[in-house]
């Protein structure tokens, strides 16, 4: 009987909870994503604008352009794509925000695959 009245608590704290989405803070400035290749950790250094992104990932460096579709979503699409997989848009979701750093989602624009990540913002 316990369990049955703890039940609906439980789903109405859940249901009161809702994750941090303050986008506007990470629209620009310049950012940290480490993620992993292969086992092994590797970092992506980028700054942001309205408009473009630079990105530097391994000692070379890229710009994208970008079309914010709402607060949390934007569009990137390299400016100066080496090959076809490159001249694929991503689309770029904040999914939450904490502090300094936001969980995003991204994948090519199109598909269903998705993968995430955690950003920190290093300066504005």
């Amino acid at each position: 009987m316990k369990k049955i009245i703890l039940l609906p608590l439980l789903l109405f704290f859940a249901s009161c909870y809702q994750a941090e989405h303050n986008c506007k803070d990470f629209k620009t400035g310049k950012f940290r994503f480490e993620h992993e290749v292969n086992g092994e950790k590797k970092v992506t250094v980028f700054e942001r604008n309205d408009s473009i992104e630079i990105e530097t990932f391994e000692r070379k460096t890229d710009t994208a352009s970008i079309r914010w579709v709402s607060d949390c979503e934007y569009i990137l699409r390299k400016l100066h794509p080496k090959n076809r997989a490159e001249e694929k848009s991503i689309n770029m979701k904040i999914l939450t925000t904490s502090g300094k750093t936001y969980t995003f989602e991204f994948g090519i624009v199109g598909s269903d695959q998705k993968q995430r990540g955690t950003v920190t913002k290093i300066s504005n």
